[in-house]
């Protein structure tokens, strides 16, 4: 059975494609947000299996937004999206309990960590 996940990316374009590849593998998207506000917001509401999350956004970005839904839940499984140089996030992705960090272009390992 599929996941119930929450799609954050400012791109609208981004988020499409994410969306259409993780339905294409069974999971549900409950819900999509541009901003890390809107996401943290979005995640009491919803209470997703899981959050993919951009790493930059205007505003508040992904990590910001990330610590603040695991502060509200310290089981929440986020993972963190990027098509920047991902080593240089690494530690502070392992650093706040993220489930891991993928490029955004990568849809293969992002399913892989989404999971079934």
């Amino acid at each position: 059975m599929g996941k119930r996940i929450l799609v954050v990316e400012d791109s609208t374009m981004m988020r499409k494609v994410i969306m259409k590849v993780l339905k294409e593998a069974g999971h549900e998207i409950v819900g999509e947000a541009s901003s890390g506000a809107d996401a943290i917001e979005m995640y009491k509401e919803l209470k997703p299996d899981i959050v993919t999350m951009d790493i930059t956004m205007r505003g508040m970005d992904g990590i910001t937004a990330s610590k603040e839904i695991i502060s509200i839940d310290s089981d929440a499984k986020i993972l963190i999206l990027s098509n920047l140089d991902e080593d240089k996030y690494r530690d502070e992705v392992d650093k706040i309990g993220a489930i891991g960090l993928v490029n955004k272009h990568k849809t293969e390992q992002i399913l892989e960590l989404v999971g079934n």
